[in-house]
């Protein structure tokens, strides 16, 4: 797990260096040739429509017809993983165990251990309630589907992507309006993010 986090840092370091190049050189060009990067950025602006892409997965998948159609198999199963899962986060789990196979033996020890010891009582309720549900779908399935309807409440949150949909076009306007500080502003960012990258790749 050590080796998996190490290969998983050096790629962040990799792409850290990556980022910072791409904005070195953005603000060079923003410096000593402003116009050619306005035609770049030209260029490369293109808008997906993610909503024609994405259809099939807001599509409305309808699974209660089966659940309540077979209550007490589905009910069976789902308790029956609930204990099995209950069981092991009440015997099987230990935090500490997790926390040094995650974060190793010498650091974030504590820290780990309050993840994993929230993650388990999460899990302990979560199987709780299936428990709950699978009793219930055995013994009283039109009472867990009432319940399962008045607890339905459709989001509406196609109004909150349309306002990211939109176009902006006043970062760009000011970005190439003031050239000078853009470039100086970004070339900062991306120096320190070189430097910091190449240190940890070398140390």
């Amino acid at each position: 797990m050590n080796l998996l986090c190490e290969i998983g840092l050096q790629a962040v370091e990799v792409m850290t260096l990556v980022f910072g190049i791409l904005g070195m050189t953005l603000a060079l060009l923003l410096l000593f040739a402003p116009q050619a990067a306005r035609s770049l950025s030209e260029t490369l602006n293109r808008s997906v429509d993610l909503d024609r892409r994405l259809e099939v997965l807001d599509r409305a998948i309808e699974t209660e017809r089966t659940i309540y159609g077979h209550p007490r198999l589905f009910g069976a199963v789902l308790a029956a993983g609930s204990v099995f899962a209950l069981f092991f986060f009440l015997f099987r789990f230990d935090a500490a165990v997790f926390s040094r196979i995650f974060f190793g033996s010498h650091h974030h020890d504590l820290s780990g251990e309050i993840v994993f010891a929230a993650l388990a009582w999460i899990g302990r309720v979560g199987c709780v309630a299936g428990v709950l549900i699978g009793v219930g779908l055995m013994l009283a399935p039109r009472r867990v589907q009432a319940i399962d309807e008045k607890m339905k409440s459709p989001i509406e949150t196609r109004s909150w992507f349309r306002k990211l949909e939109r176009p902006r076009t006043g970062i760009d306007q000011w970005v190439f309006r003031h050239p000078v500080p853009s470039g100086l502003a970004v070339g900062s960012v991306s120096g320190v993010l070189i430097v910091l990258s190449v240190i940890n790749l070398l140390r």
